[in-house]
């Protein structure tokens, strides 16, 4: 290899390293040539990245209950074991421990109080479960419109731009001022998604979860019913 071909080498590497380094800087500035309106953008999603994080990490222990917990809690009630039942579900901290735990609690009772009971801390479980859900549900809608509303101001800037121009536009000042007013759409939409599907994917662990309180409550109360 001569001296000359070695030289056209280092200079083509390093007008690479120059062309990588400058896709780089540009995707960097993207977010910053989106204008104002990326700021309000960026804080829905730090929000919605939140609330998906705290909720699945709420639910995941929420829904954690030793193996055949139900069972060894309707044989001791069938047993006339409650003491060890309330010590069962005092060792056991999920929704539906406290739930059972409140019914026990009021076992001197009559049936209909003791229903009444495990309802009212099942409407305080479920809203501990759902808080926060609509505010998701309001950001995938948000974001969006967030996006569309920078891109209208955006386009109207560069419109502006435009009519300022003197003689002929150019179309590096055209396609400039339309690409950066596009960028806040594209940046509510992916928002928007992020949000939606992080709402669809927490409601859907909630429900089952529900389902499961439903179904031992309600095992837990024809145990009872079968006792009178």
């Amino acid at each position: 290899m001569d001296s000359k071909t070695l030289i056209l080498q280092i200079l083509n590497s390093d007008s690479t390293l120059n062309l990588v380094s400058q896709e780089e800087i540009t995707v960097m500035e993207l977010l910053f040539k989106g204008g104002f309106m990326m700021i309000p953008i960026l804080f829905l999603f730090v929000i919605s990245i939140y609330i998906l994080i705290e909720k699945v990490l709420v639910i995941n222990r929420e829904s954690k209950s030793p193996k055949g917990f139900t069972d060894e809690i309707i044989n001791r009630v069938k047993n006339d074991d409650i003491n060890g039942a309330k010590l069962i579900c005092q060792d056991t901290n999920n929704p539906v421990s406290r739930m059972i735990l409140k019914g026990l609690n009021k076992l001197n009772t009559s049936l209909k109080n003791i229903e009444s009971s495990i309802e009212n801390v099942g409407k305080i479980e479920i809203y501990n479960l759902e808080k926060n859900l609509s505010l998701l549900a309001t950001i995938s809608g948000a974001a969006p419109m967030m996006g569309f509303l920078g891109t209208v101001t955006g386009m109207i800037q560069a419109f502006i731009s435009i009519a300022e121009e003197e003689g002929a536009v150019s179309p590096k000042l055209l396609s400039s001022g339309i690409y950066e007013a596009m960028l806040t759409t594209a940046a509510g939409l992916f928002v928007g998604i992020v949000a939606y599907l992080a709402y669809n994917y927490l409601v859907s662990r909630v429900e089952k979860l529900i389902h499961k309180m439903e179904y031992t409550t309600i095992e837990f109360i024809e145990t009872l019913q079968s006792k009178e």
